[in-house]
């Protein structure tokens, strides 16, 4: 029998109450909890029991908001500013070199829209987010469930990236609209 976790990561109808999943949702407020605060030095460490993948070099800056952590892949050189939200009910993936300001928010979570029992139902699924290496988000960007980022990609602040982005372009706007290229 496929497990609700199988259905969540799988781009399925899941219930997010299903038991197994509060308990991990649990470990990972535990684990926020203390990273939230802790001194700065005791931090990574905290981190490396969290997410899935820290790569080297890379930092996050509290007040950091996560469902599981354990989705969550960060590659090396990367920095979140403040006030990071990352719902990762679906991979996240974060490529090298990646800055993300303030207050952005990575939201891979998505509700049923036609279907208004099945959403007064709770049942929701969950597409991954992906970010490529040397991109920067400005602050405020939000980035919606299943959205792809290309590589040297600059997401201007307030942004609603709602479909992909390609690689080396400048972006901005709700919803975002590519607004040049950049030099490759």
């Amino acid at each position: 029998m496929i497990t609700e976790k199988q259905k969540m990561l799988g781009g399925q109808l899941y219930r997010d109450s299903d038991p197994d999943l509060v308990a991990e949702r649990r470990r990972a407020q535990v684990l926020l909890d203390r990273f939230n605060t802790c001194p700065e030095p005791d931090r990574q460490p905290v981190l490396k029991e969290l997410l899935g993948q820290l790569g080297d070099g890379s930092w996050i800056m509290p007040r950091l908001q996560v469902d599981y952590g354990h989705h969550i892949s960060i590659g090396s050189n990367s920095f979140l500013n403040y006030d990071a939200i990352l719902m990762d009910c679906a991979p996240i993936t974060i490529g090298d070199d990646v800055s993300i300001g303030p207050r952005a928010q990575l939201l891979t979570a998505l509700h049923p829209i036609e279907d208004h029992e099945a959403r007064r139902q709770r049942w929701e699924s969950a597409a991954p987010i992906t970010i490529g290496n040397n991109v920067w988000l400005g602050g405020g960007v939000i980035v919606c469930a299943g959205v792809t980022i290309g590589e040297n990609t600059v997401v201007g602040a307030g942004s609603v990236v709602t479909r992909d982005i390609g690689d080396h372009v400048l972006a901005a706007g709700n919803p975002c609209r590519v607004i040049r290229q950049l030099p490759r």
